[in-house]
């Protein structure tokens, strides 16, 4: 039996081992606010934490991925102080650290709109699966905006070279070239969507969760390491999983087989 949760802005729906975490303002193409911001570092922290939840799938409602920020909101900002700037920014980074730190792995589901912060909230996820709707690019420097927290990811992503391309000239591209870049990993058609996210969701939860959570944080401490440091790194990782009951049992079976 599903399980959800629901707020005004975002809903969390829970079915089987897969969570699905929505953001809900259509009518403004799931553009986000503090409040929007709040709720999805939350929702991150807690499904992280459940043990039931093995796969985590976030999306947009209506259409769109995310527009990136709510126009309110951004009048609001333009009021901030420093002080206030500073407290934004860091609930900002606490949203895709969420996200991008989450030991489950975490699908974007993408349709229409992926733009600025919404382009780097699907950058914090470990999939991105979009249709041949799909639209993104990062806008900021258009509007006197500097893309200073998302570009981490996108550089993680798609290296510096493309990075440079996508944030200096703010140009939207679609899903079959952002496939091409590295950022997106897989596109579809709209009607093949759902089932391609399914079929992945499906595939991450026939692996086992601590196998999963090590690989997450191993990609995450190797990337800017030099290469013998990272084979260290990755020497006493594969050291203390043979340890682990998941191992030995994962081992049994395979042993079993021959």
């Amino acid at each position: 039996m599903a399980k959800s949760k629901t707020t005004e802005t975002l809903l969390v729906k829970r079915d089987k081992q897969t969570a699905t975490v929505t953001l809900n303002r259509p009518a403004k193409r799931n553009s986000l606010d503090q409040e929007l911001m709040r709720g999805l570092a939350r929702a991150f922290l807690e499904l992280g934490a459940d043990e039931s939840v093995r796969v985590v799938v976030l999306t947009g409602a209506g259409g769109h991925f995310c527009s990136g920020l709510y126009l309110d909101y951004l009048k609001d900002i333009g009021e901030f102080g420093v002080r206030e700037n500073l407290r934004d920014s860091e609930n900002f980074k606490n949203v895709l650290l969420s996200i991008f730190r989450c030991p489950k792995p975490v699908i974007a589901r993408v349709q229409g709109y992926a733009l600025a912060g919404g382009c780097g909230i699907a950058s914090a996820c470990d999939l991105i699966i979009a249709d041949s709707s799909a639209k993104f690019g990062y806008t900021e420097v258009k509007f006197g905006f500097v893309p200073a927290l998302v570009s981490p990811l996108l550089v993680r992503r798609v290296g510096e070279s493309r990075a440079r391309d996508l944030l200096l000239t703010a140009r939207f591209i679609d899903a079959y070239e952002a496939r091409e870049m590295g950022l997106v990993n897989h596109v579809t058609e709209p009607d093949q969507l759902d089932n391609k996210v399914s079929e992945f969701a499906e595939m991450l939860c026939k692996n086992t969760p601590d196998s999963l959570r090590s690989t997450k944080e191993m990609i995450e401490q190797i990337s800017d390491l030099p290469l013998e440091a990272a084979l260290d790194f990755a020497k006493n990782l594969n050291a203390a999983t043979r340890q682990t009951p998941d191992f030995k049992k994962g081992l049994a079976e395979i042993l079993k087989k021959h």
